[in-house]
């Protein structure tokens, strides 16, 4: 059935360089042994408490912002490739001190100066996958490279968990290692991105050299800048899988509500890995901004039906359809921005969109915080329903706007 389909045809003649940062991304989320532990890292190993422990995982969070732009003005200015390498490295290396010292000063400042530098990577990896691929295999590719960081993610923590209770230094040590696999792939097999598609073409008019500078050059796109707000929007919707859907879980199966929550995100993770060709097989030739009219769609019905059934396969049934939704949207994000972003500017944009969904993330879940507390948890999935609702009729409405460069939305 699958051969008929074809599901794989998508995948197939795609660059060199694009197998590559796929390899790559497994290897580096595989070894992303710290970040997933960093909360019992901070409590039980270090013994700090669970308040600071609280504010030091916001930090991270906090970090990654600044980071972001400060990352994708870097990849623009002075590579892709560049940029990625040497804070790739820095994030290695700022890590291995974590493995033979155990003052709390020490490691918690590693820590966050690794983080900045994974977040300073990020629009570089984005702006390669742009640069690699023309417009019509962009959806593949970065359906291809979310793919690969899925399969990581998944393997990753059978490891690291291993090793976080075995022999702690070695998570700090694996950690470092994966990456510096990670940046030698991409430094032996990948040339510099941005400098070879400024010297052959450009695929789109909207790609060309802008001459402004970069906060110009922004308002002269809004259609980006609603498409921008739109992803606020979408990230608060889709943060409450971490905040509001767990509380939901304890709720409804009291003790039991936290293996049922484990239940979910394990369906998650599968369906991400099984259904991201099968979906994009589907959904690549139509429009990115198509594809986020349906997954608003998909966030409605499927976190919908968490504020409104008790059963536990009904409840699977709509982790797989808002999980439909999530790959569209990060399968879809980074192809709108890449067509409609000048090619010298191209990871900045990167940069404001993550920005943009930390954004989000950050203030759904402190507002659906506020919201449970004084109108409680069931009615907040009503909330979540209209706010999907909201944000495909942005995305349908701003897809029927024929928006040029310096143009207004009307």
């Amino acid at each position: 059935m699958f051969s008929k389909l074809n599901i794989f045809k998508g995948y197939k003649g795609l660059p060199r360089s694009m197998y590559v940062l796929f390899v790559a991304q497994i290897i580096n989320r595989f070894g992303d042994f710290v970040m997933p532990f960093l909360t019992l890292y901070l409590t039980v190993k270090i013994g700090l408490s669970a308040e600071v422990t609280g504010f030091l995982v916001m930090l991270t969070s906090i970090i990654n912002m600044p980071a972001s732009l400060i990352g994708g003005y870097a990849a623009d200015k002075f590579g892709r490739k560049k940029t990625y390498l040497y804070a790739q490295s820095a994030a290695a290396l700022t890590l291995l001190p974590c493995a033979f010292f155990s003052n709390a000063y020490i490691n918690v400042g590693c820590l966050m100066i690794s983080t900045f530098f994974s977040g300073f990577l990020r629009p570089a990896m984005d702006a390669m996958v742009s640069d690699i691929l023309p417009p019509e295999k962009r959806q593949t590719g970065f359906a291809l490279e979310y793919l690969g960081i899925n399969i990581g993610v998944a393997l990753g923590p059978l490891v690291s968990g291993i090793l976080f209770n075995k022999s702690l230094p070695l998570l700090f040590i694996g950690d470092a290692f994966t990456s510096f696999i990670a940046v030698y792939l991409v430094a032996s097999n990948i040339e510099e991105t941005n400098t070879l598609k400024n010297k052959q073409k450009v695929y789109l008019e909207t790609e060309r050299e802008e001459k402004k500078n970069v906060f110009l050059a922004l308002l002269e796109r809004p259609q980006l800048l609603v498409f921008f707000f739109v992803y606020i929007i979408f990230s608060i919707i889709y943060t409450q899988h971490r905040f509001s859907l767990p509380l939901t879980m304890n709720q409804i199966f009291g003790d039991d509500g936290t293996q049922k929550f484990s239940l979910l995100m394990s369906t998650n993770a599968f369906t991400v890995i099984g259904l991201t060709v099968i979906i994009t097989a589907f959904t690549s030739k139509l429009h990115p901004l198509a594809n986020m009219v349906i997954a608003g769609i998909t966030y409605a019905v499927g976190f919908g039906m968490v504020g409104h059934v008790d059963n536990m396969f009904l409840l699977i049934l709509s982790t797989v359809i808002w999980t439909i939704g999530e790959i569209l949207v990060t399968t879809s994000f980074g192809v709108y921005v890449a067509n409609n972003s000048p090619s010298n500017y191209r990871a900045t944009f990167n940069a404001v969109g993550s920005i943009s969904w930390s954004i989000g993330s950050a203030a759904g879940t402190y507002l659906a915080g506020v919201y449970i507390k004084y109108y409680g948890l069931g009615s907040l999935w009503n909330v979540i329903i209209v706010l999907s609702i909201i944000g495909s009729l942005m995305m349908g409405i701003l897809k029927k706007k024929k928006v040029t460069v310096g143009s207004k939305l009307k």
